[in-house]
């Protein structure tokens, strides 16, 4: 899976981009990941890519020239670098993938559609995601045009659109076959069901008086499997009751649900 930024800080994604689960997926060829600055797609010598709003108001709004032009040389349809050239050289990597499948372009916004497991699934079955990200008040609305998805995070609002997309990155790759270590680990996670995952333990067995279940001990795999889906249905219906209408479960995992009248408690 290819994966590119364009943002206005690209060094943000040194970190995240450059340790634990992201660098392994990188190693070992799952993932090409690339960040662009879209500032060098600027033509003044102050690198500017926002402007007053028009109508005035507070901020500023992030224009729409640059985005495009970027656009335009990520996907191999025009210059990898400003009309100025050396006066405004590159600061980040050259866009790598122009021979490539055209991307699915991502936005950032408030006003996207909210950010859950099944549209990290989407997005995992795409060859090639660019994420672009805003910053100050917004970004100018004729850039829209380009996107294939329009994503938020939540009800709230963050410093900017890099920290979100990392957010939406990681969610997708680890969802990549061959990136967790352990076989089928995505699949048993929270939300992948609908429900929340039950609850994990570890050594020791006995902790300031407290113990693992005995269940967890017992070897029996299928009793196990039992108490575990019996211990997710249980955290879901007390901490996330929203989650049990979608979620895929049978008349009697309904029926125990309501019997144990979980859903109703305080």
């Amino acid at each position: 899976m290819i994966i590119e930024t364009l943002s206005t800080f690209p060094a943000m994604y040194e970190s995240v981009m450059g340790s634990s689960m992201m660098k392994r997926a990188q190693e070992k060829g799952i993932l090409e990941f690339a960040a662009y600055d879209l500032r060098d797609w600027t033509h003044d010598r102050h690198r500017t890519t926002d402007d007053d709003p028009y109508g005035g108001g507070a901020g500023l709004v992030m224009k729409c020239e640059p985005i495009f032009e970027a656009y335009d040389a990520i996907c191999g349809r025009g210059p990898s670098v400003s009309p100025t050239g050396s006066e405004q050289p590159l600061t980040g990597p050259r866009p790598r993938f122009c021979d490539a499948a055209l991307p699915k372009t991502v936005f950032l916004t408030p006003c996207g559609r909210r950010f859950d497991d099944a549209l990290a699934t989407e997005l995992s079955r795409e060859g090639r995601l660019l994420f672009v990200c805003g910053h100050y008040e917004g970004i100018d609305q004729r850039a829209y045009r380009l996107a294939d998805y329009e994503i938020s995070l939540g009800d709230y609002v963050l410093t900017s659109g890099e920290l979100a997309s990392m957010v939406v990155i990681d969610a997708v790759v680890r969802k990549l076959d061959g990136v967790l270590g352990a076989e089928n680990g995505a699949a048993d996670e929270s939300f992948v069901d609908g429900l929340l995952e039950p609850p994990q333990y570890t050594r020791p067995a006995v902790f300031r008086g407290e113990a693992v279940p005995e269940v967890l001990l017992s070897g029996n795999h299928a009793l196990i499997d039992s108490w575990r889906r019996e211990q997710s249905l249980i955290r879901t219906a007390r901490l996330r009751p929203d989650l049990l209408d979608g979620a895929d479960l049978s008349a009697c995992e309904r029926e125990f649900v309501e019997r144990c009248g979980i859903a109703d408690e305080g």
